[in-house]
């Protein structure tokens, strides 16, 4: 069993692989047997995402070492490179006289991806792909770089939550106001980094023929079976159904705090006792997970401590480590990673445990026939990753003790809570490109109507920044995978659908889970949906079961 420590990967030859996607391709134009050239070239993809996947964990796990960055920045450059080959192998399998050949080994989902991948690029967009890459960049490091000056002690945006949600509202409200002072310190360079972005990535689009960003978008999000009409449709269902009863749950919530009006300090915190939070540290909590997947069954027990012996569970917070959670996949070695950082906040369960969803799936499937069916699209994949969070329930005293019901009651209101706001994000987006030109207070302003659409009872008070639209630029992911958002609602919206099974038939929910998460990525999401026994976000009243027991649940009968 490799240690993470020990992973390596050779350093791409950029000019030695071109030659051997050129044999690939002589090969495809001479006639060679199809399956097995498509076999030799995954293999050749899946050595680069390997190299790619660990280079750009070890530049996340420090982002200030020079030889991690300057690997970063080769990664940067290579992959559009890649990208390009992958392309011209991709589109000739795809021409009449290879179709059928591909239809037959691998189904026909393999030509829809591919037919996304190369609607979504162009040898004439490498550079900007470059650039795009270097803008992340500079987000992420401005972020990591945060030093956040709280009561005698040095923070940085992963571990200031700790405060933002402390018991005590005085303390709340004083680390809400000293992570915000960061990003209006730096909002100038914020909106800078963000403009360059939109730009380019309209710039893209239209290169490609696409009217803005939005059509691109999605095609690069692979949404090969729902278009941006299904998503309003959702987001009406989730204005109509979901915010009145988070409503509901604000004044819940403002009377169990016995506060007159709820701030935005308060809005994740719902009782005089603050949140529950976990009774140990790491490695504490470590020893718990592995008593939770033992418990959970031998598969779950199998892959967990293949994780934790092969030290692929990166989660403690220090200087230097980017911000938020992922989950990555090392294909040569057919194992999982994953990041996170731990703040001593209920978030750390459920950061871990979703991100356990992540890697468990991808394990599942790692023995799959070709590399684009290990992971699914990215919001079939956030249904393993939301609906682990909640089947992990029964199992919720081993990190809080006497609290682990109080907890899942909050999980659940934060996860209803959680629609709107990812909602919010979504249309943000949609509206940022479809007006490229618009200037930063513009897009400031875009936001806070948003934000009052969806959130009508937040409340920044005199937080100046927040209060004025800036909340967005918290939210990694519209600068780093713009339109990767909504799926975590359309997954959430799966995901209570496996919770409530799970209530009526624990052991049939937990077959039906282990299930979707075999199949990986080899159907597009309504199917895999469909096939593992939910109903489809974007049907009409999809919710009103789950919101009727959820109700009950955080209301009483």
């Amino acid at each position: 069993m490799t240690q993470f420590a020990e992973m390596s990967s050779p350093t791409p030859d950029i000019e030695a692989l071109e030659s051997q996607y050129q044999v690939l391709l002589d090969d495809l134009a001479g006639g060679a047997e199809q399956t097995s050239v498509v076999s030799r070239w995954d293999r050749l993809r899946k050595t680069f995402s390997t190299w790619g996947a660990l280079t750009h964990v070890r530049y996340t796990l420090d982002t200030k070492n020079a030889e991690n960055r300057a690997a970063k920045e080769l990664l940067d450059e290579l992959s559009p490179r890649v990208e390009s080959l992958d392309s011209r192998v991709k589109a000739t399998l795809l021409e009449a006289d290879h179709k059928g050949s591909l239809s037959s080994d691998h189904g026909d989902h393999l030509a829809a991806l591919w037919g996304a991948d190369l609607a979504s690029f162009d040898p004439v967009i490498s550079d900007d792909l470059v650039t795009e890459s270097k803008l992340r960049n500079r987000y992420v490091e401005l972020l990591a770089s945060a030093q956040l000056e709280f009561r005698g002690e040095t923070h940085n945006l992963s571990t200031i939550p700790r405060y933002t949600l402390d018991p005590d509202r005085n303390i709340r409200r004083e680390a809400t106001a000293v992570q915000w002072a960061f990003f209006q310190e730096n909002g100038d360079e914020l909106d800078t980094i963000f403009d360059e972005m939109v730009k380019l990535r309209t710039s893209m689009a239209r290169k490609l023929g696409y009217e803005n960003f939005i059509e691109l978008g999605y095609q690069r999000m692979q949404r090969v079976d729902y278009d941006r009409d299904d998503v309003r449709v959702f987001r009406d269902q989730v204005l109509n159904e979901v915010v009145p009863l988070v409503s509901r749950l604000r004044a819940l919530q403002a009377d169990r705090l016995e506060v007159g009006s709820l701030k935005a300090w308060d809005m994740a915190t719902y009782s005089q006792e603050g949140n529950p939070r976990p009774i140990g540290d790491h490695d504490w909590m470590l020893e718990r997970a592995t008593e939770m997947f033992d418990e959970m069954g031998p598969r779950f027990s199998s892959f967990f401590r293949m994780m934790k012996d092969s030290g692929l569970l990166e989660l403690e917070s220090r200087d230097g480590k980017a911000g938020g959670g992922y989950c990555s996949y090392f294909f040569d070695y057919e194992v999982p990673f994953i990041f996170a950082n731990f703040n001593g906040t209920q978030q750390d369960v459920r950061v871990f445990t979703h991100e356990c969803g992540h890697a468990f799936q991808g394990w599942s499937s790692r023995e799959a026939a070709i590399s684009d069916y290990v992971w699914p699209t990215y919001e079939s994949a956030e249904i393993h990753s939301m609906s682990l969070e909640f089947l992990c329930w029964p199992h919720m005293d081993k990190f809080f003790g006497e609290e682990g019901e109080r907890f899942c009651w909050t999980h659940l209101a934060g996860a209803l809570d959680f629609l709107p706001y990812g909602v919010a994000v979504d249309e943000f987006q949609h509206r940022i490109y479809e007006q490229p030109d618009a200037h930063p207070a513009e897009r400031h302003a875009i936001w806070h109507d948003c934000e009052r659409r969806y959130q009508p009872e937040l409340d920044w008070d005199d937080l100046g920044y927040p209060a004025k639209g800036g909340r967005w630029q918290l939210q990694r992911h519209i600068y780093l995978n713009p339109f990767y958002y909504i799926d975590y609602t359309l997954a959430q919206t799966c995901a209570l659908q496996f919770w409530l099974a799970s209530r009526k038939d624990r052991d049939e929910t937990l077959s039906r889970y282990h299930k979707l998460c075999s199949l990986g990525g080899t159907g597009a999401f309504q199917q895999l949906v469909s096939q593992a026994g939910l109903r489809s976000p974007f049907a009409e009243g999809c919710l009103s079961e789950v919101l009727e027991e959820a109700a009950s649940v955080l209301f009483g009968s």
